[in-house]
């Protein structure tokens, strides 16, 4: 596939995993500090992000399930580390709202998501 139509279609894929993290977060943000929400969120939507991902952009993947699913939670930790420390300095060295600072920092990281499964996680 050729890898604008991949980024595409990632597009997509990230958007359907941006509004399960984004809904995941604002829910565990009622019950618990913005850090848990913000990883526990993390957790749900990169698992969104794979199973959307697998179903309409890497299709050809010839890996073990178990095997491409602990390289997509491996690399997945860098992104989560990302959006941690993004939120970090939006709220709390900027009193960024947190919601805001999430919508900030899943822009960020979602570039890493895209590049990190493309030229690691699914290259040819």
């Amino acid at each position: 596939m050729e890898a604008v139509t991949q980024f595409v279609l990632y597009v997509v894929v990230g958007g359907i995993a941006t509004v399960v993290e984004w809904a995941c977060f604002w829910v565990f943000n009622r019950w618990m500090h913005y850090t848990l929400a913000t990883a526990l969120a993390f957790v749900v939507s990169t698992f969104a992000n794979w199973l959307a991902g697998r179903i309409l952009v890497f299709k050809e993947s010839d890996q073990s399930l178990v095997s491409e699913l602990a390289k997509i939670y491996g690399a997945s930790v860098a992104g989560l580390l990302m959006n941690l420390a993004i939120m970090w300095v939006a709220v709390e060295q900027f009193g960024v709202k947190e919601m805001i600072a999430k919508i900030i920092a899943t822009g960020i990281v979602f570039f890493w998501n895209f590049l990190i499964r493309k030229l690691l996680i699914y290259r040819s």
